[in-house]
């Protein structure tokens, strides 16, 4: 098996970028959801409300600072604002946990009133402030702005298996989803489908990597990524009928990176398209609704 993609999303719900490499940090990969918008009252913004923010184009630039594009051009450079430097911070919400993230300037937010809603931007200043869920990671594990855990892991033979079952149960046809629906972290070729259910510890290239918990899946992979358009009731439809864990539809698993002995710092290490994936254990059980 090996690595065949690498997939970062700067902010939440926003476009992705696909390197060829990615550093991998306790909390994820390296720029990987530490901006998102939130609302009113703090909460998350995500596709699930508005489709619209899959279609922002962001960037990293060298700097660090974040870069944005809309759908006919309107382009805005978002500096990353940072506690030490004074910026103000805000208390929100993911999924019912509250933390504290620095605010993006009031520039920032008029322009995103105008393209896409009331919300604003804020940055994940301190990668700490935010534990991962206690009932599936060890104390001290946090993670971005991401659902629930560091990295999301699909594999391309699950991929496959899935199209076919939804051409299954489309005889008059329907197209096949593309990977970018499941918006992963990284991606396996080389597997059975469905084996990720049953692994329970990996190694990709010199990293090691705890597999956690299946991913629930929600109406965002029914949005075609490229368009923001909602393409029906698909792939969650065919998942909850053949690929149920956990009493959700399910496809992927979440990861949580293990560090490696005598590394110190944000950076445990490097992923590549092209590194080797390998078990080192298996045996992973979740209650299983239906599988296919």
């Amino acid at each position: 098996m090996q690595l065949t993609g690498l997939h970062v999303y700067p902010v939440k719900s926003m476009y992705r970028l696909s390197p060829d490499t990615a550093a991998v940090e306790p909390w994820g990969l390296a720029g990987d959801r530490r901006w998102m918008l939130a609302d009113a009252t703090g909460r998350f913004v995500s596709q699930r409300e508005n489709a619209a923010l899959g279609q922002i184009r962001p960037d990293l630039l060298p700097d660090g600072a974040l870069s944005l594009t809309v759908p006919g051009g309107s382009r805005i450079e978002v500096p990353a604002p940072a506690v030490a430097a004074g910026d103000p911070l805000a208390e929100v919400e993911v999924w019912g946990t509250r933390f504290r993230a620095a605010e993006a300037a009031k520039e920032v937010h008029r322009w995103i009133a105008e393209h896409l809603g009331d919300y604003r931007l804020v940055h994940l200043d301190d990668p700490h402030a935010r534990p991962a869920d206690p009932d599936y990671a060890e104390p001290g594990t946090t993670v971005s702005m991401a659902d629930g855990f560091p990295l999301l892991l699909t594999t391309t033979a699950s991929l496959e298996r899935l199209n076919e079952l939804i051409a299954a149960e489309h005889p008059d046809g329907h197209e096949s989803l593309p990977m970018e629906r499941f918006r992963p972290n990284a991606v396996v070729g080389g597997a059975e489908p469905w084996a990720e259910d049953g692994w329970r510890r990996i190694r990709i290239g010199d990293l090691t990597f705890k597999v956690v918990k299946p991913c629930g899946r929600c109406v965002i992979t029914t949005t075609d990524q490229e368009s923001g358009e909602r393409r029906g009731p698909e792939p969650l439809r065919t998942l909850a009928r053949h690929h149920r864990l956990l009493k959700k539809a399910a496809f992927g698993q979440n990861l949580i990176p293990e560090r490696p002995a005598g590394t110190t710092g944000d950076v445990l290490g490097t992923l590549r398209v092209g590194d080797r994936v390998e078990v080192l254990e298996d045996g992973a059980q979740w209650p299983a609704d239906a599988r296919g």
